[in-house]
């Protein structure tokens, strides 16, 4: 094996981990002596040991004179865990290959100044675009403060999300439905509008049982939440209900201890806002699956970075019918959001379209 086997084993160890780290990245660590792996191990939940405290306890005396691989720069400030930097040089570690440095202000370039400073020769940029793309999330949200937000949609190929009537279930197959619950697993909270609910009365949980659960957040203008909705009965998750202060001054219902009220003076509940109370709360990703109208919001106020379209070869047609994106909508071409498409897959009988914003 090679350096980039090694770190390629490293980014594996921290992929599994996607979804249940919050609000810490994902990270792996591996230790190598004498050209063999002596310690692995990868963050699995926040307060918990990070990857290379992990990497390093399975290496115990074998990390003296040893090589690390790790996929984000170590930290070098007390948290809820002493930092890695000090652990890697108290360990003898001679050699640290780094994926990619730490936008954090906390970290920043000080693992790797503290690393050099004990003489150790460090190496930055192995498989950084894998590492980056690990935590583009994590990365969004600590430079801007917001989460990253993705927007799901399932539509027939004439761009419908539902009949005229409203009936929408189901548009895409069982395949494309299990898709949508890994990208759930993925994300720290999950979003929908009160018209969701009422509609279709989701349970909005995953079926993926390890890490953390997504949280369930609702936009309630007016606090209309039915008290029998399967977010309010269902206590797998915790339910953040977002309203107005004149709502929520209304209506004193009590919920159950695993559902939130939270509530903002603006009426409109802008999504800017809406990012805003959720990057406050450590909320470093949010996955989007509400109506045409929610996705029109975020649409309009620009307000998302990723794209998930689930492509269903049906036809409903129906000037009626709603299509994902609703709203006013933009008036010209040249106010049009421009996408780069990443990637284009089936599903079962069903086409994934992955698409996000073009930077520039």
């Amino acid at each position: 094996m090679n350096h980039t086997d090694f770190m390629k084993t490293a980014i594996d160890m921290a992929r599994s981990t996607i979804g249940q780290t919050r609000p810490n990245p994902s990270v792996g660590a591996v230790i190598v002596n004498s050209g063999r792996i002596v310690g692995m191990g990868a963050h699995l939940k926040a307060g918990e040991g990070h990857a290379e405290i992990q990497a390093l306890k399975m290496a115990g005396n074998r990390a003296s004179g040893s090589t690390a691989y790790v996929t984000l720069e170590p930290c070098s400030h007390h948290g809820k865990t002493p930092p890695c930097a000090d652990a890697l040089i108290q360990a003898g570690v001679k050699e640290v290959f780094i994926a990619s440095q730490d936008p954090n202000p906390l970290v920043a370039g000080n693992g790797v100044t503290k690393l050099k400073k004990a003489s150790i020769a460090v190496h930055i940029g192995l498989m950084e675009e894998e590492a980056l793309q690990l935590n583009r999330m994590f990365f969004h949200y600590i430079t801007q403060k917001k989460p990253f937000v993705t927007l799901k949609a399932a539509t027939t190929l004439d761009g419908k999300i539902a009949t005229h009537s409203g009936d929408s279930k189901w548009i895409t197959g069982e395949d494309s439905r299990k898709d949508v619950h890994a990208y759930r697993h993925q994300h720290d909270a999950i979003l929908v509008g009160i018209g969701t609910v009422l509609s279709d009365d989701p349970s909005l949980t995953t079926r993926f049982g390890e890490g953390l659960s997504p949280i369930r957040i609702v936009l309630d203008r007016q606090l209309r939440m039915p008290s029998d909705a399967k977010v309010i009965s269902d206590e797998n998750a915790e339910t953040w209900i977002i309203t107005t202060k004149q709502a929520a001054q209304k209506n004193k219902r009590i919920f159950p201890k695993h559902v939130q009220i939270i509530d903002v003076t603006d009426p409109l509940l802008p999504m800017d806002k809406v990012l805003d109370l959720l990057g406050e709360r450590e909320i470093t990703s949010v996955f989007v699956e509400g109506g045409s109208e929610i996705h029109g919001s975020f649409l309009e106020s620009r307000s998302f970075q990723q794209v998930i379209t689930y492509i269903a070869p049906k036809l409903i047609g129906g000037s009626q019918s709603p299509t994902a994106f609703g709203g006013a909508g933009f008036k010209t071409m040249n106010e049009a959001i421009d996408l780069q498409v990443n990637s284009v897959e089936q599903i079962g009988n069903d086409i994934r379209i992955i698409s996000s914003r073009r930077l520039s």
